[in-house]
């Protein structure tokens, strides 16, 4: 074997989002802005649904888990991003690199999962209503949670094995904001054509199949809804439109990500914003203006902080 003399790389350089500063000035307001309201609007509905005893249901169960996702999955790569908007070089390490690929991945994989266990849920309590108490016990819904962030970890040591095992000789710049194994596997001093088939067969296809087994679920679910007028199954089809919207704006850069054969730089940063950024903030937003049960918890929990702080 032909031996190389590989220099080895410590850190990873960010391109980031734009050179200007003008604009960086801005994007660190708006991101700013973005990820305090993610991490606020989803710990509160976490906190809403821990505290409120009507919101002890499978459905807020799983939600909260979700929401904690969201949390988890905005905070890899948001507080670093927002950092380096005043960074002249947007440096991380390399086992931070590595530590953001693990992370992202084990909290991807497992929001997928949450989705799944979320349209089940759903089926469920519409399709078969009757047996709904029965199937859906508390320690089902703690069995699907667990299997939920199981499935992240085994996901994350299978997309993490393929990275640290790269030679990395010189180039360094990541054309991101983060790292993700797409984009750090192309820094690898070797063919990585192979890698890229391992990527798009492992997270791609992961994600793919995920999306197709939701998308046939809620559409069962749709036509049983359809067949059954009634008050009951108005507030049913809104449940599920918020749903059905939440897979949609998940699902879709991720499939772009990882399934799509032909990436575009430009459109791939944006969905990397969307899906770290802005889709973490637009799931609490989703979920409780579309839902009663919520909005009048949350209102109940306010009323409560309110008259506490009064009384003392």
């Amino acid at each position: 074997m032909k031996l190389i003399n590989y220099s080895m790389v410590t850190e990873f350089i960010f391109l980031g989002l734009s050179d200007s500063q003008e604009l960086q000035i801005f994007l660190f307001v708006f991101f700013l802005v973005f990820y305090v309201g993610i991490v606020f609007g989803n710990l509160f509905i976490v906190l809403t649904v821990t505290s409120d005893p009507h919101l002890h249901s499978p459905m807020y169960f799983l939600l909260a888990n979700l929401s904690l996702i969201d949390v988890c999955v905005s905070t890899v790569t948001a507080p670093k991003m927002i950092a380096d908007f005043f960074s002249k070089r947007k440096v991380i390490s390399f086992k931070g690199c590595l530590t953001q690929i693990f992370l992202l991945h084990f909290f991807g994989g497992s929001e997928l999962v949450i989705l799944i266990a979320m349209a089940f849920d759903r089926y469920i309590a519409i399709c078969k209503p009757l047996h709904y108490t029965t199937i859906m016990r508390g320690n089902v819904c703690v069995g699907l949670a667990t299997a939920s962030w199981g499935t992240g970890f085994f996901h994350s040591v299978s997309q993490f094995v393929f990275a640290v095992n790269l030679p990395f000789c010189g180039p360094n710049e990541v054309d991101s904001f983060y790292c993700d194994l797409p984009r750090v596997i192309k820094l690898a001093c070797t063919d990585t054509y192979k890698l890229d088939i391992m990527v798009i067969a492992n997270s791609g296809i992961l994600t793919l199949c995920s999306f197709v087994l939701l998308i046939i679920s809620y559409s069962i679910i749709l036509v049983t809804i359809l067949h059954r007028p009634s008050d009951r199954s108005s507030k049913a089809l809104s449940t599920l439109t918020a749903h059905i919207t939440v897979v949609l704006l998940i699902f879709g850069p991720c499939i772009f990500i990882y399934a799509w054969p032909f990436p575009i730089k430009s459109l791939d940063k944006f969905l990397a914003v969307f899906y770290s950024v802005v889709t973490p903030l637009l799931n609490p937003i989703i979920y409780t203006l579309r839902n009663k049960d919520m909005k009048a918890a949350m209102r109940r929990l306010l009323k409560q902080n309110v008259n506490s702080r009064v009384k003392t």
